[in-house]
């Protein structure tokens, strides 16, 4: 079994590489760019055919290391 986990910034945090990078795409001339915010993807292989205890599982991981959950959200796909 796959999942994927996005951990994204929460609203209203600041995200200095999301706006470094929305400065660069300006430099290279892409118009209309709004606002770019960052975040992380994790592409995790699962053994075992439970969905709910991998999804309890990875819920898990990200409370305890892939996210920051003070100052990220996070979303678990499981494929």
């Amino acid at each position: 079994m796959k999942a994927r986990v996005t951990v994204t910034l929460k609203n209203g945090v600041l995200d200095p590489q999301g706006k470094a990078i929305e400065h660069a795409l300006s430099g290279l001339g892409f118009d209309g760019i709004g606002q770019v915010r960052q975040g992380k993807v994790f592409d995790i292989e699962l053994t075992g055919t439970d969905k709910a205890k991998a999804e309890a599982d990875l819920k898990a991981m990200c409370d305890k290391l892939l996210a920051n959950t003070v100052i990220e959200n996070y979303s678990v796909a499981i494929t």
